[in-house]
């Protein structure tokens, strides 16, 4: 338990930024929908844009008019932001101890490697569930003066369980580098480069049908906004092989740092 809290008090600093950042784009986002509420006529700069751009990002699938398009073409960047968030303090769990020469007062604890792993990983847990908390009750608020209805509430939750999902991946991934990595001052760049890459793929798939079979190695095309907005749920499919990724990755992780030799 006092690993637990230490940790969560270690990563509070990182918390409230990433909620400061979220909160300025919902503000910046509410600004810009003044412009689009209810005003069709402001579609038409869409019109300028290249139809390969369109479809890639997903925005040819929303009413930028209506709460629930603007919203889904937000949706981008609340996984993005969950993702990377995620991965730095998945991949953090140990690394930083080993960073910082404070892992062996972790190793004289009368607890095994196991329980100081587990202790991190769900203080990081908390965080990433914070923050998609943070962002919801940030994202109601904003809305309100535009009377959203049932079906944008709705929405907007599936919104948060897609941000929340696409977080645990990522949150796994960092794990797993930043505990089996021998060189762990590289498994926080390690787990933002592969991010990237799999948004690449994302965006891949969706310019040439030819890629198409690239979403399947992107986390961000399992819930997709377009598909939570017009399916009205999440995709079994997918969810199954998030958390089947997520057990390999956590189950992984553990299973490596229990083995190897640590910086001390």
């Amino acid at each position: 338990m006092n690993i637990y809290l230490r940790e969560l008090k270690v990563g509070f600093k990182s918390l409230l930024i990433w909620i400061l950042i979220i909160g300025l784009l919902l503000l910046m986002a509410r600004i810009e929908f003044q412009a689009y509420a209810d005003n069709p006529e402001m579609l038409a700069v869409l019109d300028a844009m290249p139809p390969g751009m369109l479809e890639a990002f997903s925005v040819d699938a929303f009413n930028l008019t209506t709460l629930e398009g603007f919203y889904g073409m937000l949706a981008v960047y609340f996984n993005l932001m969950s993702a990377v968030a995620a991965a730095m303090w998945g991949s953090g769990v140990i690394a930083k101890e080993e960073r910082d020469k404070t892992v062996e007062f972790s190793l004289v604890l009368p607890v095994s490697r196991a329980r100081v792993v587990t202790a991190k990983a769900l203080a990081a847990l908390t965080h990433l569930a914070l923050l998609v908390l943070a962002t919801w009750v940030i994202a109601l608020a904003a809305t309100q003066p535009y009377a959203p209805s049932a079906d944008f509430y709705h929405f907007l939750g599936l919104e948060m369980q897609a941000m929340f999902l696409i977080g645990l991946i990522f949150l796994a991934l960092g794990l797993l580098l930043g505990c089996g990595m021998r060189r762990y001052q590289r498994a926080g760049a390690t787990a933002i480069a592969l991010l990237l890459t799999t948004y690449a793929f994302s965006i891949a798939s969706g310019l040439d049908e030819r890629l198409e079979f690239l979403k399947y190695f992107s986390p961000f095309e399992y819930f997709e906004a377009a598909s939570l907005l017009h399916e009205g749920r999440v995709d079994g499919f997918y969810l199954s092989i998030s958390l089947a990724l997520i057990v390999v990755m956590v189950a992984v992780g553990y299973w490596r740092y229990n083995r190897r030799d640590l910086a001390v």
